[in-house]
């Protein structure tokens, strides 16, 4: 990473102002930093913040970002844009004014989206007396109590005296020191802050990078249009560099992009395992104060990222979430936003507005959840509990994969994770026992591939019981019975077979402990039915023979078939049934009389095996299928 001015490290911490209009969040940045960072000519005139400010500070020898929100109401859902991605806020409440609306709006944003650092910079004290600014700290005291910046120093400072300056100075220090950088080790994205177009560089995109790590000439990726692109350059905190990371206050020049076509709300990524979508479950939780509520199938705008768009909220359980109330909920949105597994979103009524409650999307659905569905409830529950940390999720994903397991490359997209990263949660999760690879790059949970297998063993004891005299089923009918893939089926039974539970003999399955079992009369119907076939070898008798060679019913002699069939004793060919020694023997005539003469013409079979046409061209076509001879017209060849 390109080293910032002077020497100082850039490090991947971004904070945040919030507070009430005219509290004095911009001069406070501008004491800080020597930055104004007021850029519009219409936020000059009025003398208030419209768009998002981004800062450089110094901290020590680290150089932090900070983003200035504007506090005015109107402009709450840029407030919400810009506090996405801070890992810190400096709370700014004046002190000739107090609490305001905006200063609790703007604490119960900063909760819902999970902020959980920050300092209390008490301003304007300059226009105040003792007595009151002592008021004052104790009513912001007793106000924080109960919230994450309980214990969060209140410190009084004059933007224009500079009074209590070393002091701010001090505890923003102290902060920042407090707050551990995001690993940067996932899949890079930024949701789009602002975007404008220098001569001669094209198209730039700035924002707080969410996850991930990007580099000069690293390919991304613009949702929701799909379009890619290569970084030419970078910049971070104002500064030239070669990366931005999670965290930080990035500018990414991409000039194949149409400037024209690109707005806040846009999401940059890299590869393309992310994609929009307009169903998401969420942790839906309802900010605690009087009268709020959130009906089932309310309308609500909904802001995650820097995008806003309209949402129909429908509750997984009940008619209302009340005030207080944490509860699962899929949002249908109005147009299709790009997010992850993890993160925060906002809820506010549209009229009047007002922030109503946020809380963590969970994921992205294909389609609406069926509520009253047996399980639907049970499994949010648990992708919700998972979802906070990056092992749990991963687990989840497996264990609750579509066709029982999964490959890697699924599973990369649906967790949101570099392939590299995955490997190493998988191998630790292997290494744990927790996760197997069940056939060659699919996954599978231990305890999913213990119920399978007890269904697979189940499946296998209803057969032995409704067919004791059958060595098993063929593999073909256990794949359609238990409706798993082919490549996880064999899987399974590979690792069943290894730990001696089940069996593979005559080309079928069973039960490791199954035998065959007949009736008296069954031996001796298989037994008198086997010798005719071994004794008329290429003359075999048809069913109704059999059965009075046997005499037996037609019925029985059907299933004796079936089971010398079964016992590979007996060869089906077409309709016709010959013993297995014949058709070995009818083999060997061939090979020997193909390497003799080259070719056989298959008017020649009946005269090799002194027999007729009827049984001869059968046999033929049988080889044929198996493999054994190739066909040109009427001549075969060894294959």
């Amino acid at each position: 990473m390109a080293e910032g001015t002077g020497g100082n490290r850039p490090v991947n911490i971004t904070l945040g102002t919030a507070g009430h209009i005219d509290h004095g969040k911009t001069a406070l940045i501008k004491l800080l930093t020597g930055c104004d960072t007021d850029h519009l000519k219409e936020e000059k005139e009025r003398g208030m913040s419209i768009e998002l400010g981004f800062a450089p500070c110094l901290v020590s020898d680290l150089e932090v970002g900070i983003v200035d929100v504007p506090g005015h109401e109107n402009f709450i859902k840029t407030m919400v844009a810009g506090a996405t991605g801070i890992d810190g806020v400096i709370f700014v409440i004046a002190a000739d004014d107090g609490v305001m609306p905006q200063t609790r709006e703007h604490l119960d944003i900063l909760t819902l989206l999970g902020v959980r650092h920050g300092i209390v910079a008490l301003t304007k004290v300059d226009a105040v007396d003792a007595e009151h600014l002592d008021i004052v700290t104790r009513e912001a005291a007793d106000y924080l109590r109960g919230t994450f910046l309980e214990a969060a120093p209140i410190l009084p400072v004059s933007n224009i005296t500079g009074q209590g300056f070393p002091e701010l100075l001090d505890a923003l220090k102290d902060l920042v020191d407090s707050i551990e950088p995001k690993p940067a080790d996932g899949v890079f994205r930024m949701p789009v802050e602002r975007t404008f177009s220098p001569k001669g560089y094209g198209t730039v995109v700035t924002g707080i990078p969410v996850s991930g790590c990007v580099r000069i000439g690293d390919e991304l990726t613009l949702y929701p249009q799909g379009k890619r692109g290569r970084i030419k350059n970078i910049q971070v905190y104002k500064h030239a560099a070669d990366t931005a990371m999670v965290g930080q206050c990035a500018a990414i020049n991409v000039p194949q992009w149409d400037y024209n076509a690109l707005s806040r709300g846009n999401v940059v990524a890299s590869g393309d395992i992310f994609e929009p979508a307009a169903w998401y479950l969420c942790e839906l939780r309802v900010l605690p104060h009087d009268r709020l509520f959130v009906k089932n199938a309310a309308s609500m705008k909904f802001h995650t990222g820097t995008s806003e768009t309209i949402a129909t909220v429908y509750l997984l359980e009940g008619s209302s979430a009340v005030a207080g109330q944490t509860v699962l909920a899929q949002l249908r949105l109005g147009e299709p936003v790009t997010a992850g597994p993890g993160d925060r979103f906002i809820l506010r009524t549209p009229s009047p507005a007002q922030t109503v409650g946020g809380g963590l999307i969970v994921e992205s659905l294909s389609e609406r959840l069926k509520r009253n569905k047996p399980g639907v409830l049970a499994d949010a529950t648990l992708r919700a509990a998972a979802v906070g940390e990056r092992r749990g999720f991963v687990e989840y994903c497996i264990r609750t994969a579509d066709a029982l397991a999964t490959d890697r490359a699924a599973l990369a997209r649906r967790v949101k994770l570099p392939a590299e990263v995955l490997e190493g949660v998988v191998s630790a999760l292997a290494a744990e026992g927790a996760v197997v690879e069940i056939a060659p790059k699919r996954l599978m949970h231990r305890r999913t591939l213990e119920v399978a297998a007890e269904g697979l063993l189940g499946i296998l004891r209803d057969y032995h019981r409704q067919r004791p005299e059958s060595p098993g089923p063929t593999p073909e009918t256990l794949l359609e019975q238990s409706r798993l893939g082919k490549d996880v089926l064999d899987g399974m039974v590979a690792a069943l077979v290894s730990a001696g539970r089940i069996a593979q003999r005559k080309g079928r399955l069973a039960l490791a402990e199954h035998e065959e079992r007949f009736s008296s009369d069954q031996s001796d119907w298989i037994a008198r039915i086997e010798a005719v076939f071994r004794e008329r070898a290429f003359d075999p008798p048809g069913t109704d023979e059999a059965a009075d060679i046997a005499q037996c019913s037609a019925a029985e002699a059907e299933k004796v078939l079936r089971i010398l069939c079964e016992q590979q004793r007996l060869v089906r060919v077409e309709k016709l049934f010959f013993h297995a020694e014949a058709i070995e023997k009818a083999r060997a005539i061939l090979i020997d009389h193909i390497k003799k003469e080259g070719r056989l013409e298959s008017v020649k079979m009946k005269y090799l095996l002194n027999t007729t046409r009827k049984y001869a061209i059968p046999l033929l076509d049988h080889f044929d299928r198996i493999g054994v001879l190739r066909r040109v017209g009427n001549t075969r060849y060894l294959k």
